[in-house]
């Protein structure tokens, strides 16, 4: 059986400095953290199986993502480094490996162009690219006869709608429909996050990562969320989830990447230590 993985995401964006750590609620409100750098290192050191770097605003900015920052995070951290945000070219994808990204996510460009997955795909192969998929809640089941519908945790029929550029744009595409494409294309691995639950500390959003899971082949990182390591429990054996992504509960101090792991094995969740 595959181990379970824990990933720190380090939701990043320009300032003075060249780089700051930033966390918020609904991708919104942004709280400066710190240092990228130095949080990568840490939970390097606290035995991460990844860390994953976004670059939240780079794609609603239109600027490219903060190579320099990426070759600083890659000198110091010796487990795998995906980054995204802003990534939108072959181009761009060839530049954020090189800078020492193993992985990128592409979301936003994806959407608007399916193809990019295919191609980067074909040249840098499925393992390095990782479609990032943002969706919210739709409970408009009249207009949309065509929607995978599922049910949320009180019993409303809803769909899940891709939305993009930090989920501040609605697409009309539902989510399901859109992993089991991305995956066709050519996309390695997804990330998923329900924009509900994001920053919430209520727990995944059980419903879409479960459906999209048991839909795909491909690993899914279950994002948006966590508040506790129960959480992540409930991601991997309600959720089917291959990994969690989790920012805030690590970066304030509140749980360890170590101890995180020590209570899901107790638990009986495969997972390295």
């Amino acid at each position: 059986m595959l181990t379970k993985r824990i990933i720190p995401c380090l939701d990043v964006t320009l300032d003075k400095e060249g780089g700051s750590v930033v966390k918020g609620v609904e991708f919104l409100n942004l709280i400066h953290a710190g240092d990228p750098v130095e949080f990568a290192k840490r939970y390097n050191e606290q035995g991460a199986d990844e860390v994953v770097f976004l670059d939240i605003t780079a794609s609603h900015e239109g600027r490219a993502t903060m190579i320099d920052v990426i070759e600083r995070t890659a000198d110091e951290v010796f487990i795998p480094l995906t980054v995204g945000g802003g990534i939108g070219s072959i181009d761009d994808v060839r530049q954020t490996l090189r800078a020492g990204a193993d992985k990128v996510t592409i979301n936003t460009s994806a959407v608007k162009n399916p193809h990019l997955i295919k191609e980067t795909s074909d040249i840098f192969g499925s393992q390095c690219i990782v479609t990032a998929i943002d969706c919210k809640r739709n409970t408009n089941l009249e207009d949309n006869p065509d929607k995978t519908v599922l049910t949320l945790e009180d019993g409303t029929p809803a769909w899940y709608e891709v939305v993009i550029y930090g989920g501040r744009k609605s697409t009309g595409i539902d989510a399901v429909q859109w992993a089991k494409k991305v995956v066709e294309l050519g996309s390695g691995e997804i990330m998923l996050t329900s924009m509900d639950k994001d920053g919430t500390y209520d727990g995944f959003d059980i419903p879409i990562t479960r459906a999209i899971s048991e839909s795909v082949e491909v690993p899914i990182i279950a994002s948006g969320g966590v508040g506790n390591p129960q959480h992540m429990y409930e991601g991997f054996t309600n959720g089917k989830a291959d990994a969690a992504l989790a920012a805030s509960i690590f970066h304030f101090g509140e749980y360890t990447v170590s101890g995180t792991k020590k209570y899901l094995k107790d638990r009986g969740i495969p997972i390295r230590i």
